[in-house]
């Protein structure tokens, strides 16, 4: 009886090791934020965020941009998972007029491919080929989508996983994050209504980040 046990208790841990390793450790998060390694940017904005109430109950999402890491909650606050992420290989906080134009367009120069800075009321939707996103700025078509299929596909699915920060600005201005990622954490959590999108400045401090937050 006690091997049975014993076999049991492995075979079960077996089986949701494996089912992490199936979704990328990233979307087996532990729900404790504190116990991970963040920014202390990221850990100021979350506090902030926490103590004010400013997501209103809805669901949102922390993008460190210094850190390439994005981290998703529920509405009551617990971390729902969290993940490396492609961000715009331009650095920047603002957002280029006309870069929404240009997207449309299929060519977005390299100048204007910014991962912009701010808070952001989202909402899921499809792009133009139909595929699911969460817009976080529809206008200049900034969204947080999965790794797309295609000739980058290895190459930047290799810089996600080694999850380097300095490696990971490579795209057009979106928050590019895994496809097993995207699936269990961000289109069930996000993608469930709208949520709210914060995103951490490169460009000067998250203090004055969060003064001008207080502001609006």
């Amino acid at each position: 009886m006690w091997h049975r046990r014993r076999w049991l208790r492995l075979a079960a841990v077996s089986t949701a090791a494996f089912v992490c390793m199936a979704l990328a450790p990233a979307a087996c998060a532990s729900e404790n934020f504190q116990d991970l390694r963040t920014s202390e940017d990221a850990r100021s904005l979350l506090a902030w965020v926490q103590r004010t109430g400013d997501a209103h109950g809805r669901p949102y999402a922390v993008v460190d941009k210094r850190s390439a890491h994005i981290y998703v909650f529920h509405a009551d606050g617990r971390l729902a998972g969290h993940s490396p992420a492609l961000l715009g290989s331009a650095m920047g906080d603002h957002i280029v007029p006309g870069v929404g134009d240009h997207a449309q367009t299929g060519h977005v120069p390299p100048d204007e491919r910014t991962t912009p800075a701010g808070r952001f009321e989202a909402q899921p939707g499809e792009n133009r080929s139909g595929e699911h996103v969460i817009w976080v700025d529809y206008e200049s078509a900034f969204a947080i989508h999965r790794l797309r299929p295609g000739f980058s596909y290895q190459a930047r699915r290799g810089r996600l996983a080694d999850a380097k920060a300095a490696a990971m600005r490579v795209s057009w201005g979106c928050v590019v994050v895994p496809v097993a990622f995207y699936q269990q954490v961000v289109q069930r959590v996000l993608g469930a209504a709208r949520s709210v999108i914060y995103v951490l400045p490169e460009t000067r401090t998250v203090q004055g980040f969060l003064r001008t937050l207080e502001q609006d």
